[in-house]
């Protein structure tokens, strides 16, 4: 194995010096530093440092000329002796930051982490594909500790307001990851949080969903049952109207959900798949809502408790929601299904004086404020089948004064 030569220059090391051709050897840059530049016999070279950490002699490489050069190299020395005389070991540094993902490779191991906990596989793909298409063709290969503000704003500027629904889900996205690197230690803060006075406000006031004024509910029902329809479909719309819920939570409802023999009464609990915040809710079920699954269960016939209650036309699965939303349209009414939970909250506000957390608790609203959640731990179950029993007693009185003509 060939020796290397140690060359001193006499003096400091010179730009010119390190360009120019050089015989294999070590050539000492007569700094204080411990720096100087290793020719190899091939002709390569590198920029070295030799110093004490923790009162152990080590060396560092700094990278090669012409890339790093005589000046670049000497400050990094100088910060490397800066860093020891403070207690870092600039080695170890080095390392820890060689290990810092890049963005792309942080945004993949936050999707496998939270992957079991999104409510489907559908949902988390969309996780990981925006970030492909929108973030990672800017950010994807930055270590994900030199993301910048300028830099997420550069991934939503482009979209923020043709696609405003995606850029918001994009900056939701991106936010996720740099929380995880914040927690990592990799960095001090998430810079999709500091962007939002940079972008566009949007200035459509958010659409609301078409909804009846609750006086002429009960004529709406009135003539869907005087209509066409198949029974099973009048019958779901009718469940859904008095117990103010979500069109899938009717839809998909099976005979193992209601407990015919429940304290109060009948009590119809949907799981917490169907439901919005993904925790199941009962019902307290007013006499004219338990009306209606009796006539239904005449209709069906199963003692199958995972039988549909409202099966669709095809066996097994149950009605969509266009069937629904087709039923009130083609009977002249331009709302939408959801709609009547708005009615039914507007009467709630109008026309009684249940509080307002009883009807809150009726539409399954989640508490938002979470000092009030953590004691709001009742269901309030025999208020609300109050409430149930006043809104059908509402609409049964403003039926009787309907006069159908024809």
């Amino acid at each position: 194995m060939q020796e290397t030569t140690t060359r001193r220059t006499g003096n400091r090391l010179t730009a010119a010096l390190v360009r120019s051709p050089l015989e294999p050897g070590k050539y000492h840059d007569s700094g204080g530093m411990g720096l100087y530049l290793m020719v190899k016999p091939n002709g390569s070279r590198f920029w070295v440092q030799r110093i004490m950490i923790h009162g152990k002699r080590r060396e560092l490489g700094l990278g090669s000329p012409p890339v790093v050069t005589l000046a670049k190299a000497r400050e990094i020395a100088l910060e490397n002796k800066r860093s020891v005389r403070d207690g870092v070991d600039p080695l170890k540094a080095r390392m820890e930051a060689e290990a810092i993902p890049t963005f792309a490779e942080a945004a993949h191991t936050v999707h496998k982490l939270h992957l079991p906990t999104w409510r489907n596989e559908k949902h988390g793909q969309q996780f990981i594909s925006t970030l492909e298409t929108y973030a990672f063709p800017r950010i994807g290969k930055m270590k994900v500790g030199d993301v910048s503000t300028a830099d997420v704003l550069a991934v939503l500027a482009p979209i923020w307001n043709e696609k405003r629904e995606t850029a918001r889900r994009t900056k939701q996205r991106i936010g996720m990851v740099m929380k995880w690197a914040v927690a990592k230690g990799w960095r001090q803060d998430d810079p999709s949080m500091a962007i939002t006075q940079a972008l566009p406000k949007d200035k459509q006031e958010k659409v609301h969903r078409k909804a009846l004024p609750y006086g002429e509910v009960a004529t709406c029902m009135k003539v869907v049952e005087s209509s066409g329809a198949g029974v099973s479909t009048k019958l779901a719309f009718r469940l859904l109207v008095l117990t103010a819920s979500r069109s899938n939570e009717v839809r998909l409802a099976r005979w193992g959900q209601v407990n015919w023999n429940a304290e109060g009464g009948p009590v119809w609990t949907r799981p917490a798949d169907v439901m919005k915040a993904k925790k199941p809710h009962s019902i307290p079920l007013s006499k004219a809502g338990a009306e209606v699954l009796k006539l239904a269960k005449e209709i069906s016939n199963s003692d199958d408790p995972d039988a549909l209650i409202f099966p669709g036309t095809v066996k097994g699965k149950p009605l969509s929601d266009a069937t629904l939303l087709k039923l009130v349209r083609e009977n002249g009414y331009d709302i939408d299904i959801h709609g009547f939970r708005t009615s039914f909250r507007t009467w709630t506000q109008e026309k009684t004086t249940f509080p307002r957390e009883v009807a809150e608790a009726a539409l399954a609203h989640t508490i938002k404020d979470k000092a009030e959640a953590a004691y709001a731990r009742s269901e309030l179950m025999d208020k609300r089948r109050a409430l149930g029993e006043a809104w059908a007693m509402y609409l049964a009185q403003e039926s009787a004064k309907v006069v159908r003509i024809g």
